[in-house]
Formats: structure tokens, sequence, C-alpha cells
């Protein structure tokens, strides 16, 4: 059934639900269309660079999100463990309780002088510094700080694999029980 009149906002969320599913070089034009109901014209329509004009307004689509909800306490002021605690929480939401694919694996693949590449290395990169700023907050020194910082996109994104491999959203949600207490501890 075609949805022409759908608004992009549900269109976006449709084809980020086939990117998730299929990864970027894995998803199709006819899935795609399968995804948001909609003819190759309509799509071509709306984004004319095609699947790699999709991916990147899926990627933007999926950073606003993200910055409007889990990265908003870090930007925050107040206790940075209870910042990190919301951030968790709010990681948990975007990600479905860790159903949920990791865009970013699903959307890296491929060429990486793409722009979609650019992309998402700027926007890890932005996490990685925000979060470095808070767990500095909490008194823990620079250099480790920002070690701590990357291990934590590491080890989020690696649990929203694992979670998904085993079919069980437990290890996901133990990372993020677990991940403030971690960040904010004293050496």
């Amino acid at each position: 059934m075609a949805h022409p009149l759908l608004p992009k906002e549900e269109v976006l969320n449709r084809l980020t639900k086939a990117f998730r599913q299929h990864g970027k070089e894995g998803t199709t034009i006819t899935i795609l269309e399968a995804a948001t109901g909609m003819k190759r014209n309509s799509l071509y329509h709306l984004f004319p660079g095609g699947k790699d004009e999709m991916a990147s307004a899926v990627f933007d689509h999926a950073a606003g999100i993200m910055g409007k909800h889990v990265l908003r306490p870090l930007q925050a002021t107040g206790d940075p463990k209870s910042r990190l605690i919301e951030m968790c929480e709010e990681l948990h939401q975007f990600y479905s309780q860790g159903r949920e694919s990791c865009l970013i694996a699903a959307l890296s693949l491929g060429d990486p002088g793409q722009v979609i590449q650019q992309q998402i290395k700027l926007g890890v990169t932005a996490w990685i510094d925000m979060l470095a700023r808070v767990i500095r907050e909490a008194g823990i020194p620079a250099e480790a700080a920002e070690e701590r910082a990357r291990d934590a996109v590491i080890a989020i994104q690696g649990a929203l694999v694992v979670s998904r491999a085993l079919g069980s959203e437990e290890p996901f949600k133990q990372l993020m029980t677990r991940l403030p207490d971690a960040l904010t501890r004293k050496p």
C-alpha cells in the first residue's frame, strides 16, 4: 500500500528501521520501497541523491533524536554521575532496551570517503568529547576521562551487537546499569 502523504519524519523512521535491519550496503531500493510503502520515484523525489542521501538523512535524523535526548544530559549542569545515569536511561530508550541494531555500524560500512562516514566520525567524536567533559567534572584526570569516554562508546556499541547476536536485551541492560559507576569511579 502506497503512502504518498506520509510526513517526512515517518518516512525517516521507516528508512531508519530498514537500514538498521539490513545495513547500508544490504539495503536495496526495493527494501526501502517496501519499508516506506512508497514507489521508487517518490523516494527519489524526496531524496534525489538516492540511497546515499537517504542514509545521510537517516543519520541526521537519528543524530537529532540522540542530541535531543541522549546527549542533552551531557550538555546540562549538575551532578556528573546523575547526568551519566540519565544518558544511559535515554540510550536504553533510543535503542529500544537493546533490541535495535547499532545504526552507526549499519551505516558505516562502505567507502570511508563517503559523506556518511564523515557525519558518523563527527557525531561519534562529539559524543566522546561530551562524555569526557562530564567524566572530568566527576574528578577524573583529563587523560583517563578521554580514555574512559572512548571505551564507553566502544562498550555501548559492542553491547548492542552482543545483545542482538544473543537475542537478549540483557548485555545492553547490564552495561547501561553499570556504566555511570564505572565512568566516575576514582582511580
